[in-house]
């Protein structure tokens, strides 16, 4: 008897960021490694990779980013409880610390998504095939119900749930990071009732490929087989290091470099590809 069919999800996070990482996301796409992307309509390079997109037929969704660069929203005329006072994202963990300490406007995180939503709609021309936060931002206590209610407003029926199972475990992981992908699986697992109750389907799991060299992968192990139906992953290209992919701001997007990812399965290769959670999606 045929066991239950599952259906494989290779996204590519932060097609936007710059021409070089980009084309480093198409080169996969078109060899069958990658399935689809998610859009930072707020990166450096959203508009040449909209046309990307739409020339490759590449199906696309939102990377909704709140943590890094600028907003594209009413937030970007004025003081906002997203921004710093110089009117950039508060970072990865600062944005989280503003959550937590209650400090964080969750009208203005609405007003944000829905102007991201509809800036995607300009360049694609389309609805987002799916929405998922950059730097996992859609599971955040309290950010999650907003994401539910503009998705379903939306029409918009997938989302991603960032989790690892089993990451706690990976004593090869910096603790820092380990910490940082533990609070956000937990942080997922209380998102699936806002996501549920608003009729999302959650691509039920993570599995995450960051793709960079190394000089020396001895110290670089692969993460233990995680089995999961999603996951993000960053095929990415060479960069000159002073391109910024968010256009600044605090822990903005860092340059990729990497090597080309001419790649027809997910082995990791020297130089090319090394695997295990990628907390920085």
């Amino acid at each position: 008897m045929a066991g239950p069919r599952v259906r494989l999800v290779v996204t590519a996070d932060d097609f936007g960021y710059c021409p070089r990482r980009d084309e480093g996301i198409v080169e996969a796409f078109l060899a069958g490694a990658v399935t689809s992307v998610s859009l930072l309509v707020n990166g450096a390079a959203a508009e040449s990779a909209a046309d990307l997109a739409r020339r490759h037929q590449i199906p696309t969704g939102l990377h909704a980013n709140l943590s890094e660069g600028r907003p594209v929203g009413p937030a970007r005329q004025g003081a906002s409880s997203l921004l710093s006072p110089e009117g950039f994202f508060l970072g990865k963990m600062g944005f989280r610390e503003a959550v937590a300490a209650g400090t964080v406007s969750l009208p203005q995180v609405r007003e944000e998504l829905e102007a991201q939503l509809i800036r995607f709609r300009e360049l694609l021309g389309r609805g987002p095939t799916h929405v998922d936060g950059h730097q996992h931002v859609h599971v955040l206590p309290g950010v999650c119900q907003v994401f539910a209610e503009v998705l379903q407003a939306n029409e918009v029926r997938f989302t991603r749930l960032p989790v690892e199972r089993g990451v706690g475990g990976c004593a090869w992981l910096e603790a820092p990071a380990r910490a940082f992908a533990c609070s956000v699986e937990r942080d997922a697992r209380a998102a699936v009732g806002p996501f549920s109750r608003y009729g999302l389907r959650v691509e039920g799991g993570q599995t995450s490929i960051h793709v960079a060299p190394t000089p020396d992968l001895s110290s670089h192990r692969p993460s233990p087989a995680y089995h999961s139906p999603a996951g993000p992953c960053l095929p990415l290209m060479p960069q000159p290091p002073q391109v910024d992919g968010c256009l600044c701001g605090p822990e903005h997007l860092r340059p990729a470099h990497v090597c080309s990812p001419r790649i027809k399965s997910t082995s990791a290769g020297p130089g090319r590809h090394t695997h295990g959670p990628c907390p920085d999606s």
